[in-house]
C-alpha cells in the first residue's frame, strides 16, 4: 500500500500589489497564503533520500518570487497563479490554495479565496 503525504505551508505572509482601485494599485498589501499539496511519498519514506521527496522549499521560493514581483487585479488570479505553482511538480496529485487579504473589508478580519486542483 502506498503512503500519501500532505505538505502544508501555513500562513506565508507576503506583500504584493493586489486590487484595482488607485490606492491598491499604488501600495503593496499584505496577503496570507496557505498551501496544501498531496503527493505519493512511499519512496521517500522507504529510502530517506531527498531525491524521492517533493521539495517544499522550492515551491515556497517560487511562490514568494511570483507574489512579491507580481501585480494582480483580482484575488482569483493571484490564487490561481499560486495554485499553478503548487501543482507544477509531476508527482502532485492534489493541491489547494487559500489566500487571505487582511482588512479588505471594514468590519472583517480578512477576505479569502480558495481554489483546488486534482489530477484526473
Amino acid at each position: 500500500m502506498g503512503t500519501n503525504a500532505i505538505i502544508k505551508i501555513t500562513n506565508l505572509r507576503l506583500r504584493t500589489y493586489i486590487g484595482f482601485n488607485d490606492v491598491e494599485k499604488a501600495n503593496k498589501q499584505d496577503v496570507v497564503i496557505n498551501i496544501e499539496i498531496h503527493y505519493p511519498a512511499s519512496e521517500a519514506c522507504d529510502s530517506d533520500d531527498v531525491e524521492n521527496a517533493l521539495n517544499y522549499k522550492t515551491v515556497c521560493k517560487n511562490v514568494i518570487r511570483h507574489v512579491e514581483e507580481g501585480r494582480f487585479l483580482l484575488l482569483e488570479r493571484l490564487v490561481a497563479d499560486v495554485l499553478g505553482i503548487a501543482c507544477d511538480h509531476p508527482w502532485v496529485e492534489r493541491a489547494m490554495v487559500t489566500i487571505d487579504k487582511p482588512h479588505a473589508l471594514r468590519f472583517a478580519d480578512s477576505v479569502s479565496l480558495t481554489l483546488a486542483w486534482e489530477r484526473e
